[in-house]
């Protein structure tokens, strides 16, 4: 069975390198409060920054819920993540989808930021099922770190 991967694109105002740093140091600063898959709220969502990294998010207890990991960091123009949230959105080792983000710079300024989560037939009998979930929040989150990247570029809200 394929799963046709989910696409996002959404153009910021800010340079390729801010819009990455905005993307990966400050995720969780623009991703919204009570939509992460941890016990607690999240006080940061942590991408560490080199291959291998991990991408997991930290209540304000230091309790940490991992999301997958880091699997190219190549700033400013592409970030490839692991997602390994299996269909009830809990972390399972065994499990990795990807999430690919490529940063492009506009010919007027900004950038356009894609977004890309695909294998996502790895879900076996729940792959439909996620894909819908996903197809319908990745619009949203994303949608959420553009307005957040054109507030910080002095831009305001969408």
């Amino acid at each position: 069975m394929s799963i046709a991967p989910i696409f996002q694109s959404v153009e910021v105002k800010a340079p390729p390198a801010r819009a990455f740093d905005l993307f990966t140091a400050q995720m969780g600063a623009w991703w919204p409060r009570g939509r992460t898959v941890g016990q607690r709220e999240h006080a940061a969502i942590v991408v560490e920054p080199r291959a291998g990294g991990r991408w997991f998010e930290r209540d304000d207890d230091g309790v940490e819920t991992a999301w997958g990991q880091v699997l190219a960091w190549e700033p400013p123009g592409r970030l490839l993540l692991g997602w390994q949230l299996d269909h009830q959105f809990r972390y399972d080792a065994s499990l990795l989808t990807e999430v690919e983000l490529r940063f492009v710079a506009l010919p007027a300024g900004g950038t356009r930021v894609t977004l890309e989560h695909r294998n996502l037939e790895r879900f076996g009998a729940h792959a439909a099922e996620v894909a819908a979930k996903i197809g319908g929040g990745w619009p949203a989150m994303i949608g959420h770190f553009a307005n957040f990247a054109d507030a910080q570029a002095g831009g305001g809200t969408r």
